[in-house]
């Protein structure tokens, strides 16, 4: 799988530096759904919470986290290699396909395993990543990058 642009932290301090420059990435973000939702300066601030940017700066880096994609063997193989890395699975082990991260700055790996949904496992796994290892490493930064979440320049 092409890995250009992914990340795989290899400390919590990377994963933080990446998480907390993703902040005005996601207030952009946000900002720009909210016109395309012809949100007004009231309804921008009422409803466009820290909470909402927050939530936007997490599907952001979960989006960019490093997926390797083979055969459930190949998975297999990768872990009996790796055997320092606790080994998080979702799914079946009766299929024949398998996603997974590794998470350097966590000694784990985070794997989903698939028949036939390539796209599906993929951001399944990176949300799992994110919510199994990552939300805790980034949690403990206290920036959530956030302040200016209901100031609207519209």
């Amino acid at each position: 799988m092409d890995t250009e642009g992914t990340i795989a932290p290899a400390t919590a301090e990377e994963a933080r530096e990446r998480y907390r420059a993703l902040g005005s990435t996601a207030q952009v973000v946000v900002k720009e759904v909210a016109k395309a939702m012809a949100m007004d300066a009231d309804e921008y601030g009422e409803r466009v919470t820290s909470d909402v940017v927050e939530t936007a700066r997490d599907a952001l880096f979960a989006s960019m986290l490093e997926v390797h994609v083979g055969t459930r063997e190949e998975f297999d193989e990768w872990t009996a290699e790796h055997d320092a890395f606790a080994v998080t699975e979702v799914g079946s082990e009766h299929v024949d396909n398998a996603v997974w991260h590794v998470a350097p700055a966590a000694e784990t790996v985070v794997a989903a395993t698939f028949q036939d949904e390539r796209e599906a496992a993929v951001g399944t796994l990176r949300r799992q990543a994110f919510g199994r290892v990552y939300r805790d490493i980034v949690a403990s930064d206290g920036d959530d990058g956030s302040e200016n979440a209901s100031e609207s320049d519209e």
